[in-house]
């Protein structure tokens, strides 16, 4: 693909990174766009270079601080006036999901409002990845081509060849993703029940299954403070298992995350690189990239080809 081809990519400030590398593998050149910041904090986005009749695709994970959510917003706003064909948000990493239901009552519903947010600004696509609940695809009334990380864990839980494996979850809530696994990879799975004292505060854990003697995986959709996914490890090794290892999609890695990790008895911790990640934090911690992933979804939208044969599982 050369720079005169139907569709550009545009970055925000935080996910360049990533943007830089689908431009590669596309082999097209990364858009032109400056973000001005202004003194109270205020900040402008405008495009350096024609979009009229373009196919735009912006790349932005909205992970705190809120900033590049607002960011994202004014690059739609931005590509709308300035006369782009369509709007495609590229959005590794969906903030806000976890807000997708009342759990009790006079909450807000923090997905619902992004998503209206960005129907409103104008996005008619949205490609995203492992969003923490599927239902979030239905509070879109455009197309949502919601991609799997699995295309990049499987290969590497594979490459480890690790005998007596078993697919652990750190909380009930994400057993429908590893089952998922220890389905595909024929090996057990086991669950952990925790009680919660409050937000990211563990109260008890137990296990579901037989981990003794296992080298176990265990599998979730992020890490925010690490409380629970380090907690599965440490009660793991005490009931046995030979090895602990933690996959998830989205490394948010907030507050004591990264000292909690390198406490652990996890043997590495591996996430995408949808949210970038300072590894010399903790060197437990492996990223693998999802660019080449998104960079082909972008190809198959463009030439209106299925995207179905990404999905591994």
């Amino acid at each position: 693909m050369n720079s005169i081809s139907p569709f550009k990519v545009f970055s925000g400030t935080k996910s360049r990174y990533l943007a830089e590398k689908i431009c590669q593998s596309l082999r097209c050149p990364l858009g032109n766009l400056i973000v001005t910041h202004f003194a109270d904090g205020e900040f402008a986005v405008s495009f350096e270079e024609s979009i009229r009749g373009n196919d735009v695709f912006l790349v932005q994970s909205t992970f705190p601080n809120s900033d590049n959510l607002m960011e994202l917003l004014l690059m739609i706003d931005a590509a709308k006036r300035a006369s782009a064909k369509s709007i495609i948000a590229v959005i590794p990493y969906f903030g806000w999901a976890r807000q997708d239901r009342k759990d009790k009552p006079r909450v807000s519903l923090g997905a619902k409002l992004v998503a209206d947010l960005l129907r409103v600004a104008g996005i008619d696509r949205l490609i995203t990845m492992d969003l923490h609940a599927d239902q979030i695809q239905g509070f879109f009334d455009i197309p949502v081509d919601h991609l799997y990380a699995s295309a990049i864990f499987v290969p590497y839980i594979e490459s480890l060849h690790l005998d007596h494996l078993a697919v652990a979850t750190p909380d009930v809530g994400g057993s429908k993703r590893a089952s998922t696994y220890s389905k595909f990879l024929d090996v057990p799975l086991v669950l952990c029940h925790k009680t919660r004292e409050k937000a990211n505060v563990v109260g008890t854990m137990q296990i579901i299954g037989d981990v003794k003697g296992k080298n176990v995986i265990l599998m979730d959709d992020m890490v925010d403070t690490a409380g629970t996914i380090t907690k599965a490890a440490d009660v793991m090794k005490e009931a046995g298992a030979l090895s602990v290892r933690a996959i998830a999609s989205h490394a948010v890695m907030s507050g004591p995350a990264s000292e909690r990790i390198m406490r652990s008895q996890l043997e590495e911790m591996v996430f995408t690189d949808s949210i970038p990640f300072d590894r010399e934090k903790c060197p437990k911690v492996k990223q693998l990239s999802i660019a080449d992933l998104f960079a082909e979804t972008i190809r198959r939208v463009m030439n209106n080809e299925s995207i179905s044969d990404q999905y591994i599982i």
